[in-house]
């Protein structure tokens, strides 16, 4: 049904007279007062109908981060259509255990994915190292922005994240031959084209478009409209916008109407297909706080300095807190990072930012507040702090490389005396993935970044070099390298060391020797 309303306009202050001269004009136009439901609906009986236009050679992408928000019921769907195969699946990860992407893998679906992290995904791992499975690894950040490109039209972008490394250059191999790595190369990386703006190197990296895009909704209405709920957010917005066809599996389809316009994440032209999810949620690692006196406890100086003594961690960790001020923005990577909270001067508050999509991250839950659908970066339960926000991957990645964290402190397997930082890869052993590290390190000169990490590898090899003899995460990017042994300052531009602090126990000589770069000695070095 139409209406027609009138539209009123004010003509300005008249410059000859000090009076006011107002005129109003009716110009009559139209609007939908009750817009019906379309005949064709967008809701489909099963997944099994819902996916049965997928076919051989499509490229998938598949929302979710760990197993968060990933879309289960329509990838079992796809196991039950053996016959489709030469798949390529993009998302943030491949799953874990049973769950997500690795069941495509195992039922010999899936040729190739293009993926950020595999973490402790071993099959997906030995796989490619084994010459069965393409993997292309691709820097979060830039995963999703080359997602976000192709939705909105762009055939590529620019981003500083990869710049002087191994993705620009090309150097990590899409997939091996049979036989793996010894067998040589099959398909190498994608090298791309670089340009200098205002000083800084940057990368251009080509738009992906996606064939048919698997996504996870909170809410569906009958039209297509669509809510997340919390970090499940992640990659399913951007994807929902990306693919010819978009099916999303809900776990609950609302009619219209119900969903308040101003809640609406993804709205419903970007989908094509609505089925109702029937998978359970899956929580890749439970973490748990005792009870919510000790989840809301502050550690006092005193219970600081004793794990510190008793723990090298909680060493490093004490020492790379004093480095973060009252209301900093703060991103704290995997492992010693997530220690540093914990040795944080009582009247210092920070605000945590979890890259798949938190800022204001608090505590681990106890058991009866644990939420499949708040997970932080290592795929751990978490909660939410009061004044809290969560976001997709999109806008976590946009604050990211646009420098508006203070702070982010990360591992590592080598940092240079050049700030160069080696952190996602052993070519042939090891393969952890990118992750969102090379993003969290793009833009040095606007928020600092600092390295926790042990002074040498379990082998007794040095982890602080003259040159990274690994493939590198990000050039001349670390700022502080905090370690069991000792602080160093980094001249980012000369490539000098300044060592500022040692640990209790340790002397120079001995540091000396267990470190593989030039280092001046500050005036004034204090102890930790």
């Amino acid at each position: 049904m139409l209406a027609l309303r009138p539209r009123a306009i004010a003509i300005p202050r008249a410059r000859t007279s000090s009076r006011i001269v107002l005129a109003a004009r009716l110009r009559y136009y139209s609007v939908v007062a009750n817009a019906p439901i379309p005949n064709k609906t967008k809701v489909w009986s099963s997944a099994d109908e819902a996916v049965k236009d997928v076919k051989s050679g499509d490229i998938i992408l598949s929302g979710g981060f760990g197993l968060c928000g990933i879309p289960e019921t329509l990838i079992s769907a796809m196991t039950r259509r053996p016959e489709v195969k030469n798949l390529t699946a993009i998302s943030n990860n491949a799953g874990a255990g049973d769950h997500g992407l690795v069941k495509l893998i195992k039922s010999g679906q899936l040729d190739k994915v293009m993926i950020s992290y595999l973490g402790g995904n071993k099959y997906l791992e030995s796989a490619y190292l084994n010459g069965e499975v393409g993997i292309e690894l691709v820097p979060q950040g830039t995963l999703v922005a080359r997602l976000h490109a192709h939705a909105s039209g762009e055939p590529a972008l620019y981003t500083p994240t990869g710049a002087n490394t191994a993705v620009e250059t090309g150097g990590i191999p899409i997939r091996y031959n049979p036989g793996g790595m010894k067998a040589g190369v099959m398909i190498p990386g994608n090298k791309k084209e670089a340009r200098v703006f205002n000083g800084r190197r940057f990368i251009l990296e080509p738009a992906i478009a996606g064939d048919v895009a698997f996504v996870h909704a909170w809410k569906a209405d009958e039209v297509g409209n669509l809510v997340f709920r919390y970090t499940a957010n992640n990659y399913n917005g951007v994807m929902a916008r990306n693919a010819k066809l978009t099916i999303v599996e809900a776990e609950e389809i609302v009619p219209v109407g119900s969903l308040s316009p101003n809640a609406i994440h993804v709205p419903g032209v970007y989908v094509d297909r609505i089925v109702k999810a029937t998978e359970p949620k899956s929580i890749e690692v439970t973490k748990l706080a005792p009870s919510k006196d000790e989840q809301a406890k502050v550690a006092t100086p005193g219970e600081s300095s004793d794990k510190a003594t008793k723990d090298w961690r909680h060493r490093i960790a004490k020492r790379a807190a004093r480095e973060i001020g009252d209301g900093f923005y703060v991103n704290l990577g995997v492992g010693i990072p997530t220690l540093i909270p914990e040795h944080l001067n009582p009247s210092v508050k920070v605000w945590l930012e979890s890259e798949n999509g938190i800022l204001g991250m608090g505590p681990y839950p106890t058991p009866d507040q644990v939420d499949p659908d708040i997970i932080n970066a290592g795929k751990e339960t978490t909660t939410l702090l009061p004044g809290a926000s969560c976001f997709d991957s999109a806008e976590s990645f946009n604050m990211i490389r646009g420098g508006h964290m203070d702070v982010t402190c990360l591992g590592a397997m080598q940092v240079s005396q050049a700030g160069d930082i080696a952190n996602f890869m052993i070519p042939g052993k090891l393969v952890k993935g990118i992750g969102g590290a090379m993003d969290l390190v793009s833009n040095p000169d606007k928020t600092k970044v600092i390295v926790t990490m042990q002074h040498v590898a379990k082998d007794g090899a040095p982890k602080v070099v003259k040159e990274c003899s690994l493939p590198l995460t990000g050039a001349r990017a670390v700022s502080l390298i905090v370690t069991d042994m000792a602080v160093f300052q980094v001249d980012r531009a000369a490539g000098t060391l300044l060592l500022t602090d040692i640990a209790e126990g340790v002397s120079l000589d001995e540091l000396r020797a267990k470190t593989a770069a030039d280092f001046e000695v500050s005036s004034h070095v204090a102890t930790f």
